[in-house]
C-alpha cells in the first residue's frame, strides 16, 4: 500500500489492515500491519540525479535497485566511484559520443476504467498521494506518457464515443460532437497528472469510431465507411481542440488501435494498410494541417509481427509526409522488427504504445518487464507504455477481451478503505521514468544478451548519464562500469535490476 512520509509502497502477497487516527478518510500517518507473515515489498524511492558530483575523475555513480518480491524496491545502495581498477568480470562500455534516439518517455494509459476506479474507490488523499508517485518526478516515479482511448476501449465501465446518436441516425457534421463523457472523471484525472508532470505528453488512440460510420453501425466489427472519411478526420480535429480547451493538449495521435484485429465483444475496427494511408493522405492530413494543429500522427499502432503494415503506410510518400512515424505493440513478434522500419524509414520515429502485462507471464515478472523496456529501447523506441495505469484487485471493469491484465498498481477495494499496490511494472517503469528525462538520448553500451546482463544506456539534457541493468542470468553477477577510461565494480544478484547515474559534462 502507498504509505506517507518517506513514499514508500508495499507490495504484498496477504491482504494489509491499516491504522489511523479514528474518523480520519486517510490517515495522515498510516501504521501497516500484518495479518499474515508473508513477503512485504517496499518502494523506497530516491530523489533522483541532484547534487551529483561533476568531477570528471573520481565521479561519483547514484545506484537504485530491484529485487523481484523482496523489500525494499527502488532501493537506493551505497555510491559507487570511477577509479583505475578493472576487474576480470565482464564490462559494461558506456560512451555518451554515441547517440541514438531522443527519448519522449514511459508511461501507461489512464483507460476509462482507471479513471473510473481512480475517482470512485479512492479517498481524495488517496487518490492525491497515488498520483503523487505516478506522476510527480521528485516524489514518485515520474511517469511522463499517457496513452489516451479516444472513447471507449475493452476497459471502460461503458460502451461510448464522442459522437453518439441514436440508432439509424448520422450526424455527418458531427453537430452532436462532445466530449462530455470524459469530463466526469478522466479529465479531471489527466489534469492532475498534468499539474504534477508538465511535461506529461499525451497520445490518443480511437479503438472505434461511432458506430454510425462504420459498415457494421456499431463500435463492435466493421470497418469505415467510405461516406464516412471526411468526418472521421473532423472527429480527430475536434477531439484535439476540445481537449486542447480543457489545457490539455494532444502530443500525437494514431489513427486506429491494432487496425488488424478486429475484437467481437469489445470496440474495433479493421483498417488496412491501403485504406489507412488513403485516410491519412486525403484526408486526415490536410484537415490537420488546415486546422493548424502540430499533432504528430503514428501510423499502424499494432504488433512487431506484423511490421509490413507499417513498411506500406510509410512507402507512399504524400501519407508518409504528414506522419511522424510509427505506433508499435508487443503481442506479437520481437522488437527487433523495429530496426527493419528505422532502416527503411531513418527520419520516421518509432513509439511502443502498448503492452501490458497480465496474469500470463510466469516467473520473474520484474525481470521481464525490465527486459521488455531494454529491448524496446535498443530497438529504436522512443517511448514503452504499458497498458492500463490501474485496475482492480479482479483485473475490472473491462467491457471484454483481456480478463487477466495487470494494471501499474492494483487498486483493491474488496476492504475499506481501498488499498493502492504497485505491481511490478511500476518498479520496472520507475527504473527508467524516474531517471530518464524527457529529451534524453539513448547512447552507446555494451549488452550481453539474454541470460546474461542486459542493459540501455542514455543520457539526459544535463549531461547526466543513466545506465539500467537487468541481470537475467541464473546467480550473481560482479561486472564492471566503463566510462573514459576508468571504471566501477558491481555485484547485481540474480533477477535483479538496477539504474545507475552519474554527471558528465552536458551536450552542447
Amino acid at each position: 500500500m502507498f504509505a506517507l512520509g518517506a513514499l514508500g509502497v508495499s507490495r504484498c502477497g496477504y491482504s494489509l489492515s491499516v491504522a489511523g487516527s479514528e474518523g480520519d478518510s486517510m490517515p495522515k500517518k498510516l501504521i501497516v500491519t500484518r495479518v499474515l507473515t508473508l513477503t512485504c515489498a517496499t518502494v523506497v524511492l530516491v530523489s533522483g540525479a541532484r547534487g551529483l558530483p561533476q568531477a570528471p575523475s573520481g565521479t561519483q555513480i547514484e545506484v537504485v535497485e530491484s529485487i523481484e518480491n523482496r523489500a525494499p524496491a527502488l532501493e537506493k545502495k551505497p555510491s559507487l566511484q570511477f577509479g583505475k581498477t578493472q576487474t576480470s568480470a565482464l564490462t559494461i562500455r558506456v560512451d555518451e559520443a554515441t547517440h541514438y534516439q531522443t527519448i519522449d518517455g514511459f508511461g501507461a494509459s489512464l483507460t476509462d476504467s482507471s479513471a473510473w476506479l481512480l475517482d470512485q474507490k479512492l479517498t481524495p488523499e488517496q487518490r492525491k498521494e497515488t498520483l503523487d508517485h505516478l506522476f510527480d518526478p521528485k516524489s514518485g516515479i515520474g511517469l511522463s506518457v499517457l496513452r489516451q482511448p479516444m472513447g471507449a476501449s475493452d476497459f471502460a465501465t461503458t460502451e461510448y464515443s464522442y459522437d453518439d446518436v441514436a440508432k439509424g441516425e448520422k450526424d455527418f457534421k458531427l453537430d452532436k460532437f462532445s466530449i462530455e463523457h470524459d469530463r466526469a472523471y478522466i479529465i479531471p484525472i489527466v489534469k492532475q497528472a498534468l499539474a504534477r508532470n508538465p511535461n506529461l505528453k499525451i497520445i490518443a488512440s480511437p479503438w472505434s469510431p461511432p458506430g454510425w460510420m462504420k459498415t457494421s453501425q456499431s463500435m463492435i466489427f466493421g470497418a469505415l465507411s467510405p461516406e464516412a472519411y471526411p468526418s472521421f478526420a473532423n472527429y480527430f480535429v475536434k477531439f484535439i481542440k476540445a481537449y486542447e480547451a480543457e489545457g490539455i493538449p494532444i502530443y500525437a495521435i494514431t489513427m486506429q488501435n491494432e487496425p488488424l484485429n478486429i475484437p467481437g465483444n469489445y470496440p474495433g475496427m479493421g483498417m488496412t494498410a491501403v485504406e489507412q494511408a488513403a485516410f491519412l493522405r486525403d484526408l486526415l492530413g490536410p484537415a490537420l494541417k488546415s486546422a493548424g494543429l502540430k499533432t504528430k500522427v503514428f501510423v499502424f499502432d499494432h504488433n512487431w509481427d506484423l511490421i509490413e503494415y507499417p513498411n506500406a503506410v510509410l512507402s507512399d510518400s504524400k501519407a508518409a509526409a504528414f506522419a511522424a512515424g510509427t505506433a508499435t505493440h508487443c503481442y506479437g513478434g520481437v522488437p527487433t522488427a523495429q530496426n527493419e522500419l528505422h532502416d527503411r524509414f531513418p527520419e520516421k520515429e518509432i513509439w511502443m504504445t502498448e503492452c501490458s502485462g497480465g496474469d500470463w507471464q510466469k516467473g520473474n515478472l520484474l525481470e521481464q518487464q525490465a527486459r521488455l523496456i531494454i529491448n524496446s529501447m535498443r530497438n529504436w523506441a522512443e517511448t514503452v507504455v504499458l497498458w492500463n495505469l490501474a485496475l482492480d484487485q479482479n483485473h475490472e471493469p473491462y467491457l471484454g477481451g483481456c480478463t487477466t491484465c495487470r494494471g501499474i498498481v492494483t487498486i483493491n477495494h474488496s476492504a475499506s478503505p481501498a488499498q493502492v499496490i504497485p505491481t511490478a511494472d511500476f518498479t520496472a517503469l520507475g527504473h527508467v521514468s524516474k531517471f530518464v528525462k524527457p529529451g534524453a538520448h539513448r547512447i552507446k553500451s555494451t549488452s550481453f544478451d539474454q541470460g546474461s546482463l542486459e542493459d540501455v544506456a542514455f543520457q539526459n539534457p544535463d549531461g547526466s548519464i543513466v545506465l539500467f541493468v537487468l541481470n537475467g542470468s541464473g546467480g550473481p553477477t560482479p561486472f564492471n562500469i566503463a566510462w573514459k577510461g576508468e571504471f566501477a565494480s558491481y555485484k547485481l544478484p540474480a533477477g535483479a535490476v538496477a539504474t545507475f547515474v552519474w554527471q558528465a559534462a552536458a551536450p552542447k
